[in-house]
């Protein structure tokens, strides 16, 4: 399909008419929706915020645009008023870090809350276990092995159990038990 003179001025008045880039579509035929959207476009016509819709309503409109951008020098005098101002900076920077801390990638994460309501007999089991580990990598994990993570996920020195599972579990039983904690044990740890 090309676009002739004749299909051109047929797109314009339609398109003047307020009818939708689709009606346009089925009256020229041959020609999907998103052709006619594309040549509108090319052609410059207006998207129809006002009553216009030429292209030379579309160059009208274009010109008061670029007035405004002159109109808007004086932005940049109003953005430098607060910056002149010292109080309000180091308040915002401060309060920044304190609602999320991003941590590089191959640096230790800080201590998670969770570990202090592991018992020390469960940990010391884990350590263990994790001396013994397969330590195998993601793609060598199945449905049989262990799937608790050790390590920096972002460090050559990730690895997960690979360890027997707990039957109906995804961890060994080391991990198991660390990981699926009765609740009253956990509420009592709480007080």
């Amino acid at each position: 399909m090309s676009w002739t003179d004749e299909r051109v001025e047929l797109l314009k008045k339609m398109w003047g008419e307020g009818q939708s880039a689709s009606q346009i579509a089925k009256e020229l035929g041959g020609v999907t929706r998103n052709a006619v959207i594309g040549k509108v476009h090319r052609l410059g016509l207006s998207n129809r915020a006002g009553s216009g819709g030429s292209a030379t309503t579309a160059k009208a409109d274009a010109k008061p645009k670029a007035a405004p951008k002159a109109k808007a020098e004086p932005k940049p005098q109003l953005k430098t008023e607060p910056a002149v101002k010292p109080a309000p900076a180091p308040e915002t920077k401060a309060a920044v870090p304190a609602r999320k801390q991003i941590i590089p990638a191959g640096q230790p994460l800080p201590p998670q809350p969770s570990a202090n309501e592991i018992s020390p007999e469960a940990l010391a089991k884990v350590n263990e276990i994790e001396k013994k580990a397969k330590k195998i990598s993601l793609m060598e994990l199945t449905e049989r092995t262990c799937k608790w993570p050790v390590g920096d996920p972002a460090t050559d020195n990730f690895w997960f159990c690979g360890l027997p599972v707990q039957q109906g579990k995804p961890y060994c039983e080391a991990h198991v038990g660390v990981a699926f904690q009765p609740m009253s044990s956990r509420r009592d740890r709480r007080r």
